[in-house]
């Protein structure tokens, strides 16, 4: 197994399968399937982003994650931390009383949503999913995580579609991402 930090980001970026045209015409998905299938390649995401919390958040409380792509990783993530995780969930999936936040994205609208006792005010949270395009999905979790009056200590990807410029949605959130295209 990859021992540095350039190697883990190359053998993460090694296994990131491109399928073009998908979902429509002109378009290079980036398919991280992959990744799950190489207990190597999945390591060193999950090492890669502990390194970055471990050095640049002193306390976290909980890990976040989103619908779907969001739990493969998150739940891995917390455990090495020694902390709880949560999810965010597409409206309609959550038992229990929730909330909600409304927002736009790309061919539509859409609603996510979390339990309404998941996360308590003051808990310190990290954001994580697979992919940043244009931000709707992560601006929106955090728009639930202020709801939940907790403290955003930031948002981490695997990818990030820098030519999307999902970061400036995000703001002032901070943005940590293994790999930008």
């Amino acid at each position: 197994m990859a021992a540095d930090p350039e190697s883990k980001l190359q053998l993460v970026h090694r296994n990131i399968r491109i399928i073009p045209d998908f979902p429509k015409k002109g378009i290079d998905f980036r398919d991280i399937c992959p990744i799950l299938k190489n207990p190597a390649a999945l390591t060193a995401v999950v090492d890669l982003f502990e390194e970055h919390v471990r050095k640049n958040h002193e306390q976290v409380d909980l890990i976040v994650g989103l619908d779907a792509r969001g739990f493969l990783f998150g739940p891995l993530l917390a455990q090495r931390l020694g902390v709880g995780f949560v999810l965010v969930r597409k409206k309609g999936k959550l038992p229990g009383p929730t909330i909600s936040v409304a927002y736009d994205l790309e061919y539509g609208k859409a609603e996510a949503e979390i339990q309404e006792d998941a996360v308590a005010p003051g808990q310190k949270v990290l954001l994580i999913d697979d992919l940043l395009a244009t931000g709707g999905t992560l601006h929106a979790a955090c728009q639930l995580m202020k709801k939940q009056q907790a403290e955003i200590l930031g948002c981490m990807v695997i990818i990030e579609l820098k030519g999307l410029n999902g970061t400036d949605k995000l703001k002032p959130h901070s943005v940590f991402s293994l790999l930008q295209y």
